[in-house]
């Protein structure tokens, strides 16, 4: 099997010095619900320091929290559900499905995952999609485009194909639907119709809730400019380089803001 090669990370997109705001990526995110709500916001940390514009959409009362930080979200625009489509048109790519709920009703005031879901990945087939989290949890393979990069841990690999997740079925996966697949783990597999490979590192600091979700914001963020399997290889590799230099100055003793901080730093050191 082979194994992710740093040298991979000099291919990434590096935006010119003379470049203009909008040319360096523009990134919706569609996530977020009444029980999970920070789990909108850790994608939205990392991706507002990558590319030029955010596009955020979550439910109301989370746009809302958003609109009143504008500190940490400068670059970006706060955008209602029912506006999505223009700004979908507009995004290089979309991420949604972090913290979306997982059944239908589960609070007042959320959406129905699997419809939402549905609709957009079945009307907007071209577009770049990264989808992760409930989204995963509730649609069937046969909806996601071939453009997408799919983020799950190995229960919503499970729960989305119906086999455990093993090398030979995240290859097979990868292959039938021609997607990419980062399958999260200890050891994170990348697979896409053609190649997969393994990358190392982490610890396990990163069992706490949210550094899916950050993993998620970095690889649409890359994916924005790069291709598919690039993407999510180079956001595998920066999210365990990223905690593992938190666990060489504070141990297992960080979350997952930690670790979105701290991915621009290890970024700026490898790229």
């Amino acid at each position: 099997m082979n194994e992710f090669d740093r040298s991979e990370l000099k291919k990434l997109f590096i935006p010119k010095h003379n470049s203009h705001k909008g040319e360096n990526g523009k990134l919706m995110i569609i996530a977020g619900s009444v029980l999970f709500h920070a789990a909108s916001i850790w994608p939205l940390q990392v991706a507002s320091r990558i590319v030029d514009m955010v596009y955020y959409s979550s439910i109301s009362m989370n746009n809302e929290i958003i609109q009143k930080d504008k500190e940490s979200f400068r670059n970006g625009i706060v955008i209602p559900r029912t506006k999505i489509e223009n700004y979908v048109n507009e995004a290089d790519c979309i991420l949604i499905g972090p913290g979306l709920p997982r059944k239908q009703g589960e609070e007042e005031g959320d959406d129905d995952t699997k419809q939402l879901t549905n609709d957009l990945l079945s009307r907007f087939k071209n577009k770049k999609w990264v989808v992760d989290g409930g989204s995963l949890q509730t649609i069937n393979p046969e909806i996601l485009p071939k453009t997408a990069i799919i983020t799950p841990h190995k229960k919503e690999f499970e729960t989305l194909f119906g086999l455990d997740p093993t090398f030979d079925n995240v290859q097979k996966m990868a292959q039938k639907y021609n997607i990419t697949v980062l399958l999260k783990g200890e050891e994170d597999l990348i697979a896409d119709n053609n190649r997969t490979l393994i990358v190392r590192g982490g610890n396990q600091g990163m069992t706490k809730g949210g550094t899916g979700d950050v993993l998620a914001g970095l690889t649409a963020s890359l994916y924005c400019k790069n291709e598919a399997f690039l993407s999510a290889a180079c956001a595998s590799y920066i999210n365990k380089t990223a905690a593992d230099s938190l666990y060489k100055t504070i141990g297992i003793y960080y979350n997952s803001s930690d670790l979105a901080n701290e991915i621009p730093k290890v970024m700026k050191r490898l790229i």
